[in-house]
């Protein structure tokens, strides 16, 4: 699967509270978790964030409270990847099950800005920032969880082998 998207750019340790406001845990709505997703740290991600778009973040993505809302929250809000230097390890799991697509790349973090336009083969983990021709190689997910991606996360992949 490739992704094509404008980037949103955040920093070190933006945390599940930062991603998705614990005030706003009270709902299930996909819908309504997106349009508050990253509200705290930059109140113009929801008026700006197109269905593909990419998120790229410094180290330590995704830490604190171990909710499972903020990756629904990004997926809900039309990113199609988020790339960091690295995720916080709960963060991790959690965007495999729901079927967002993470890739850890430091090389393209410190060479990827806001506002760029980068694609990723997801299979392959080549990443290319086409504002600056940049290529960039993470790496991909194994088969396995690379299937449970494709099908849009945990549950849908069970689902998907069982009705085979």
């Amino acid at each position: 699967m490739t992704v094509k998207g404008t980037v949103f750019k955040y920093g070190n340790d933006v945390d599940t509270d930062v991603i998705i406001p614990a005030r706003y845990l009270n709902t299930t709505s996909e819908t309504e978790l997106a349009s508050h997703c990253m509200e705290d740290i930059d109140k113009n991600f929801v008026k700006e964030v197109k269905k593909g778009d990419i998120m790229v973040a410094e180290d330590n993505f995704g830490c604190g409270s171990s909710r499972e809302h903020a990756p629904i929250a990004i997926k809900a809000s039309g990113i199609s990847l988020v790339i960091a230097n690295s995720f916080a390890r709960i963060f991790y799991r959690n965007a495999i099950n729901i079927g967002l697509p993470i890739l850890e790349c430091p090389e393209a973090v410190k060479n990827i800005q806001k506002g760029d336009v980068v694609s990723c083969d997801l299979a392959k983990g080549e990443i290319v920032n086409e504002t600056t021709g940049k290529t960039f190689k993470a790496e991909p997910f194994p088969a396995f969880i690379q299937n449970i991606i494709d099908a849009g996360g945990l549950i849908a992949s069970i689902k998907a082998k069982q009705a085979k």
